[in-house]
């Protein structure tokens, strides 16, 4: 056999072998499964509690959670709210100099990606009503989210496309039913005709459903499985 002759199988056998790496690079890489974010809840005293959060349903209020987690922003934070069959509120950082809102990824904000309902699990972003002050306050209370996140322990569709939901608890909620049923100071539809609402110390009310012992957040990751999900867009009401 020629020398050209041979040139020319070797050539023609190693463009083969290239073709067909990157066409298997290629299939590989389309059918390839993106993982969502895993965060890591570890609760002092309760237990560890995994939520998977879904960045297609709620992009912008996704990548603030990790954003502020990998900040260690909920590191030492608690559980301030919680309320058997309805749902455990934390994130609340009164020392936090942080003054910025995120906008509500929910169908009344006219966000009509999220299709996420308020079922047992679902964790979603906490925010201000302000229809107590009068109408025309919509934009504000829709757009008032910041660090504070709430977890159904029962569904609730009256939340469904009025709240930010972002993710759903798929490990631990043993733990968050746990955390719902601690002792609290007082719940205000227990309070009794003509009983008022405790004060503290400097005669400020308390607030009601606040555990006597707030459950604490020790420790809060997330696992991006390699994504980068960027930064967060903070809320203009300009």
């Amino acid at each position: 056999m020629k020398k050209t002759q041979i040139f020319w199988i070797i050539a023609i056998a190693f463009l083969s072998v290239t073709i067909l790496a990157l066409v298997i690079g290629y299939i590989t890489k389309a059918t390839e499964v993106i993982k969502n974010p895993v965060v890591t809840m570890e609760i002092a005293d309760y237990g560890t509690i995994k939520v998977e959060l879904y960045p297609d349903m709620a992009p912008n209020t996704v990548k603030h959670f990790i954003k502020k987690i990998q900040e260690g922003f909920y590191d030492g934070l608690t559980f301030h709210r919680t309320i058997p069959d309805f749902m455990i509120q934390g994130g609340k950082n009164e020392k936090s100099e942080d003054t910025y809102t995120i906008k509500g990824e929910f169908l009344a904000n006219a966000f009509k990606d999220n299709k996420l309902k308020h079922e047992r699990g679902v964790i979603s972003m906490a925010r201000i009503d302000y229809s107590q002050f009068g109408s025309g306050l919509e934009s504000y209370s829709y757009n008032s989210a910041s660090t504070e996140f709430f977890i159904m322990t029962k569904d609730t569709s009256s939340l469904d496309g009025y709240y930010a939901a972002f993710g759903k608890v798929i490990e631990g909620m043993e733990v968050v039913d746990a955390i719902a049923n601690v002792e609290v100071v007082y719940r205000s539809s227990e309070l009794g005709e003509g009983e008022t609402a405790p004060t503290d110390a400097t005669g400020q009310t308390i607030a009601s459903d606040k555990p006597v012992n707030e459950p604490v957040i020790t420790k809060m990751t997330v696992d991006t499985f390699g994504v980068n999900y960027g930064n967060f867009e903070k809320y203009s009401y300009e």
